[in-house]
């Protein structure tokens, strides 16, 4: 009697960790034991935890409108914005990608459009390919397109993409990092930089380093989804890319400028 009164209160736990499997184990077991080529049926699966599998392939969409904001200094102003929009998976989205300027003539320029598919190779980082339009008042180009972009080492967000066309290479780097002054007010330094092998004079892009646009933005998150800021921007242009601007009639080849805009997503 003392055995049984032993064993017995034993019995409902070894059955509990019986069923506390993955269905790949379950299967693996079932299959080895030869249960499947008789036909029977399995056992109702007990998920560790009681959670079921983790749904990787659920559609998901997101946008952002990093930039929108309005640039003073003492030659005038312009208005500039920079977004991006994916829809997709947690492997696979379709990623668009547009930024663009007006100045104070009314004209659009510096517009760079893309579309890419987006792909997860690791827990931080995408690799992207697809196209690239520039689309503004100046010549259109179109681009193919390949990059990664992704969190880097204490989750600096960076971009790298290369691009490839008739006209030669083209490169572009960016980063951003978004320092927490307090849980909404946010302190975020970004910059971009812009490459080409060869010049195209009717863009003003010049060979090697063609321009910079850099900025230093304080944001306070009044709404999460809804964030004013202030700051101060730079932007320049360099080495051949200067000349051709000037043989444009262009004088402000580098800009310091006081800036306030919105930041929203959804």
């Amino acid at each position: 009697m003392f055995i049984i009164a032993t064993i017995l209160p034993c019995i409902p736990v070894f059955s509990l960790h019986a069923q506390a499997v993955t269905p790949m184990a379950q299967a693996h077991t079932m299959k080895n034991s030869g249960v499947q080529k008789k036909g029977l049926s399995s056992a109702p699966v007990a998920y560790v935890n009681a959670m079921p599998p983790v749904m990787d392939h659920n559609l998901y969409a997101h946008a952002l409108l990093d930039e929108f904001e309005a640039r003073y200094n003492a030659n005038g102003g312009q208005f500039r914005y920079d977004g991006q929009a994916w829809v997709g998976t947690d492997y696979n989205k379709l990623w668009l990608k547009s930024e663009g300027t007006v100045g104070t003539n009314g004209k659009f320029g510096d517009g760079d459009h893309e579309i890419l598919y987006d792909r997860a190779i690791s827990r931080y980082f995408d690799v992207q390919t697809g196209v690239r339009m520039d689309i503004d008042n100046g010549p259109t180009r179109a681009w193919g397109a390949v990059g990664i972009e992704g969190l880097a080492l204490y989750f600096f967000d960076v971009e790298a993409t290369a691009y490839f066309s008739d006209r030669g290479a083209a490169g572009r780097l960016q980063g951003s990092y978004d320092l927490l002054l307090t849980n909404r007010l946010i302190l975020q330094p970004q910059v971009e930089l812009n490459f080409y092998s060869q010049s195209d004079p009717g863009r003003a892009n010049g060979r090697g380093l063609s321009d910079i646009d850099t900025g230093l933005r304080l944001r306070y998150e009044w709404h999460r989804k809804l964030a004013p800021y202030i700051g101060v921007t730079y932007s320049g242009t360099f080495n051949q890319a200067t000349t051709l601007a000037r043989a444009r009639g262009e004088h402000d080849l580098h800009d310091l400028n006081f800036t306030f805009g919105l930041r929203t997503w959804f």
